[in-house]
Parts: C-alpha cells; structure tokens; sequence
C-alpha cells in the first residue's frame, strides 16, 4: 500500500541543469504544497532572477480516511500527492545567479523540506 523505503537513491543523484542544488540526507516524503512553497520561496528571493529547476514529482497518492468515521466503508479518498525521496536525490537545482544568491535562497526552500537537507555547489 503504503510502500517501504529503504537504502540510497540511485536516480536524480547527479547534476543534470543547473550549479547549485540541494540534496536529502534521508528518507521522506515531499507533498505537492511543500514543493510549491520551496518554489515560491526561492523565487521570491531572486525576484525571478536565473533558473530552478524541480527534480522530484509528487506522482503517488496517498489516501485518507474523513475525521470521525467508522470503521470500515473502504478505501478513504485521495488526501494529496507526495514524492518519495531517498538520501542523495537532488531535490531543486539553480543557475544563472551567483552563488551567494543561489545558497541563500536555496536555504529559504530548504526549510520548507520535511527531510534534512544540504545546500550543494557543482564542481568545475
């Protein structure tokens, strides 16, 4: 159902856009409106200055059950869309602004993250 998660990432580990990231030191789970406040954040910061890029999907639905109901009657309704991240996927990329702009508003859309995280530079 709900699924277990265990071990590294494998996938989304590298730089595939920009020149700053950041990336999960563990385990979790990313709900669409935490991707989208991150979002909000980092552009609000560089006043949409360069480039983000998003580099993890909210495509698994996860179900629940209305407060105050018995049990039973089936499967609750769709609740909300997460995406399961592993420790080492690359959760947000930047570029196009430098680095001091890129880590501070990356560390906006850091504390936003239900997971611990580290800002990440790539390196030339």
């Amino acid at each position: 159902m709900r699924g277990t998660m265990k071990g590294d990432a494998y996938r989304g580990t590298t730089f595939a856009f920009g020149e700053y990231g950041i990336v999960a030191e563990e385990m979790g789970w990313i709900s669409s409106r935490q991707i989208e406040a991150a979002r909000r954040a980092i552009s609000h910061y560089t006043q949409r200055g360069g480039r983000i890029w998003i580099r993890i999907f909210p495509d698994k639905p996860i179900t629940k059950k209305p407060p105050e109901v018995r049990m039973g009657g089936g499967k609750g309704d769709v609740f909300e869309y997460v995406a399961p991240v592993k420790r080492g996927r690359i959760l947000f990329e930047m570029g196009g602004v430098t680095r001091d702009i890129a880590f501070a508003a990356l560390r906006l859309a850091a504390h936003k993250m239900p997971v611990k995280t580290r800002l990440v530079a790539k390196n030339h």
